[in-house]
């Protein structure tokens, strides 16, 4: 169940629309299913005239009007996009002039997803009430009550059943509802709720893990300019691919700018040679249009430039020349000093040591040991950045493969006290990333991308595995389903080969893998090392030893293509979240 809390200043009018048709005619039969015992004494439940809705805002709205008490919340600015204005230091502006509005209306609304079906009113009835109770509306507050009521008037437009809560700010006796952080109350009073009351219970938010919304005004701005995808989404996937991709944050700042997208750093206050954080925008198509900036903790939590920055080569050199960069993309210059990211790879066998890439690291998560949260959300987060790599190379809109990315980031997302830094030479999918990134077109029907593609499915079942064990079964289901049958079609239109006497590897358990891990653990800081030392030798690093022979499919895919399998064992086999 989502809890969206919105302040207002007219109760009337969110009694009106309650009442109304709705934005897309998706209102019908609004009543009340609980509230105000005066004002539920008389109207009950029944389906709700305009003029009803008008004499329930009124005594709604009595005490405050009785009292004379003013409720007053930050009045922020928001651009013509309806975003909010950020200042140099990442925060939300109030306006000069006006830096408080009235905000004596409490209107929240608590919404079910679609597949959970529909509520009785009944259940939705007792669902507010005990909300209500903990938000401290009610006598259980130990003050005087507020006057609220709930309104049901069916499904949204996408098929949610949910309640609407308009509520006073003020009490009975003309002081105020304490409301500080009322979002963060409501997201863990809900949460207690979901388990009261047998609903689907948000695992992402019971583990802090959960994504940023999207503002009604970002999805109007992609319909209206007929993108595919919102603006954010797009910057996310960009801003991960060039993340993964870079070596220092130099080469970082050139891939953003050669994805032709609006970059801008942030300054330390009163400096200009320490950054601190950055912002991008899409490149408006209309000249008089203004671009819409994002930074990076507004993308994603793991793509914040301190977080970002765990992952490249942390030198003097590298810092100054970082600044240069940033200095240049902020005077509109061109880029100081090119590097490896203007090379184009039309090698296939670069593919091939990408693929190679692939299998050393999923050797590596086999190394992880299921409790440690925070190198779990790494690996899925560096794996999503070769997805979003190879989407920009070959998706000329969001396909499967930019799905794959927004899958495992969301995985990638953990609070920022669960956040570890990288230990130096812990390996990196990074030169997997720049090749399928820098890859020509004329690969695009190379052998070696079913290889890869294989090895990325062993990847995303080894990030669903350790979901499983931390105890998020829902998650690792979505994860699984989606290699399994997505990226599965993905596979199919690859052209593949593979020797015929080729035999398939064990393909250890996530028990025996735990074994391994455990013996293994004094040769990892060993391996570790080295690797570092090999991928810092060369621009398009490669897997370390021989590749394994036989085939990499997991075993878990395999068992759905038997009988496919025993049909071309002539011409061989090769298959791959």
């Amino acid at each position: 169940m989502i809890a969206k809390i919105v302040r207002g200043e007219k109760m009337t009018g969110l009694l009106s629309y309650l009442q109304g048709p709705g934005r897309a005619n998706e209102h019908t039969d609004p009543h009340l299913v609980a509230g105000d015992s005066a004002i539920m004494a008389w109207h009950d439940d029944n389906e709700l005239s305009h003029e009803d809705a008008i004499e329930i805002a009124r005594q709604l709205d009595q005490p405050r009007r009785v009292f004379g008490t003013e409720v007053k919340v930050p009045n922020y600015m928001r651009d013509a996009n309806g975003v909010d204005v950020l200042d140099s230091h990442g925060k939300k502006l109030r306006d000069p002039i006006d830096p408080f509005r009235d905000g004596n209306v409490w209107h929240c609304s608590l919404s079910l997803h679609a597949d959970e079906g529909q509520l009785t009113d009944g259940q939705w009835g007792a669902i507010a009430q005990e909300f209500m109770d903990e938000m401290g509306f009610t006598e259980s507050s130990g003050r005087s009550p507020a006057r609220w009521v709930a309104v049901r008037h069916g499904l949204s437009s996408n098929g949610n059943d949910h309640i609407h809560i308009a509520a006073s700010a003020v009490r009975e006796d003309g002081t105020k509802v304490d409301l500080y952080r009322d979002w963060k109350r409501a997201s863990e009073a809900v949460n207690r709720l979901e388990r009261k009351h047998g609903l689907a219970v948000i695992e992402s938010r019971n583990a802090k893990i959960g994504e940023r919304g999207y503002h009604r005004a970002e999805k109007h701005r992609a319909a209206r300019e007929g993108s595919s995808e919102l603006d954010r989404e797009l910057l996310s996937r960009r801003v991960r691919a060039c993340a993964t991709a870079s070596r220092d944050e130099a080469e970082f700042v050139r891939r953003l700018r050669g994805q032709g997208l609006i970059v801008r750093p942030r300054m330390a206050s009163g400096r200009s040679d320490v950054v601190v954080g950055y912002k991008v925008a899409v490149r408006p198509k209309g000249r008089a249009a203004a671009p819409v900036f994002y930074g990076g903790g507004h993308l994603a939590k793991d793509l914040t430039l301190p977080r970002l920055r765990h992952e490249w080569t942390d030198s003097p050199e590298a810092s100054t020349a970082a600044v240069s960069e940033w200095n240049a993309a902020r005077r509109g210059q061109k880029p100081v000093t090119p590097g490896r990211e203007t090379k184009v790879v039309s090698d296939p066998k670069m593919l091939e040591r990408a693929a190679r890439d692939i299998t050393a690291w999923n050797k590596y998560l086999n190394s992880i040991p299921v409790s440690d949260r925070a190198q779990w959300a790494r690996a899925a987060g560096r794996t999503a950045g070769v997805f979003a790599a190879w989407s920009h190379q070959l998706e000329s809109k969001p396909g499967p493969l930019a799905e794959a990315s927004r899958q495992l980031a969301r995985s990638a997302q953990v609070p920022a006290h669960l956040h570890r830094p990288r230990k130096a030479g812990t390996m990196s999918a990074g030169g997997a990333a720049l090749i399928v990134m820098q890859a020509s077109p004329d690969l695009s029907k190379a052998v070696s991308y079913a290889l890869l593609l294989r090895q990325l499915i062993k990847a995303v079942e080894a990030i669903a595995d350790a979901h499983r064990a931390a105890g998020d079964a829902h998650r690792a289901a979505e994860l699984e389903m989606f290699a399994r049958v997505r990226l599965e079609a993905v596979h199919q239109v690859l052209p593949q080969s593979l020797p015929t006497e080729a035999t398939e590897p064990p393909v250890l358990t996530l028990a025996a893998a735990e074994a391994v891990r455990s013996e293994s653990s004094t040769h990892a800081a060993a391996a570790a090392s080295a690797e570092a030392k090999r991928q810092t030798a060369t621009d398009f690093p490669t897997a370390p030893g021989r590749r394994d022979a036989g085939s990499p499919l997991p075993s878990k895919l395999e068992s759905r293509y038997v009988s496919r399998a025993a049909t071309t064992s002539e011409k061989g086999t090769d298959r791959e979240r």
